[in-house]
């Protein structure tokens, strides 16, 4: 959120000043610093203005991390593991092979880490920064997830969480991915929640201002294994339907 408001206001203020980040959590470190998005909610809509202006500099000083609380972390591990999801099936395993205590009591791996996510990010970003190709993968989890974090005052990695699960079932019921229990298993193991009881109703009315939304279809993001996402376009019509029966 103050990435998002000190990108927002250095970009408009006397149109435009330099800003940079020093980003303290996990998930500001792997994904809100990087990248040049700076969006504002406007009610329940998640970065409904906005605008992308790249910062003048980032540094990642993992000290910081030290005083970070254990809900911060899981946090922003959603994020993480949503790069894997989409982008790097051997960090998947890894996620798979530890546990959020071995990144919170290890230095060397943690670094490691963040650094392989960042640079996940950036390179997705260098190659499409105005999201017209690849770095709509990134928003994998976040259609569902934008639309049930406000309303049900979520955790935005909770609600990514919730979403990727959601999102792997829709996976499996139009590409045939074999994966989900996977998904939500690993999602669990860093204690992040995997369902809510949601307004269908409520949240499709959301999830349909959705800036993914192309006329009557929503590029929706899909797995068809792990490590490797699509954009599929789902039409709203269908799409109600399945947000029904999740």
């Amino acid at each position: 959120m103050i990435t998002d408001i000190t990108g927002y206001t250095a970009s408009i203020y006397m149109r435009g000043i330099r800003f940079g980040f020093v980003p303290t959590t996990i998930l500001a470190l792997v994904d809100a610093s990087i990248g040049g998005k700076n969006g504002i909610d406007v009610g329940v809509y998640k970065n409904m203005v906005g605008i992308i202006r790249q910062p003048s500099f980032l540094l990642h000083d993992l000290s910081l991390l030290q005083s970070l609380p254990e809900k911060e972390w899981q946090n922003g591990f959603a994020e993480i593991i949503k790069h894997a999801c989409i982008k790097d099936a051997a960090m998947f395993k890894q996620l798979e092979q530890h546990s959020l205590a071995d990144y919170m009591k290890d230095k060397k791996l943690v670094a490691e880490l963040v650094q392989r996510n960042a640079l996940i990010k950036t390179k997705v970003v260098q190659k499409d920064e105005f999201e017209k190709g690849d770095r709509r993968l990134l928003n994998y989890g976040h259609t569902i997830g934008h639309a049930i974090e406000t309303q049900y005052g979520l955790m935005h990695g909770e609600a990514v969480a919730i979403g990727m699960v959601y999102a792997s079932q829709i996976s499996e019921q139009l590409l045939g991915f074999d994966a989900k229990e996977r998904v939500k298993a690993l999602i669990e193991k860093y204690q992040l929640p995997t369902t809510i009881s949601f307004d269908a109703k409520k949240v499709f009315e959301v999830l349909a201002m959705d800036k993914k939304r192309v006329q009557k279809e929503m590029n929706f993001v899909l797995l068809n294994k792990i490590g490797k996402a699509i954009v599929h376009p789902i039409p709203l019509q269908r799409l109600e339907k399945i947000i029904n029966k999740l």
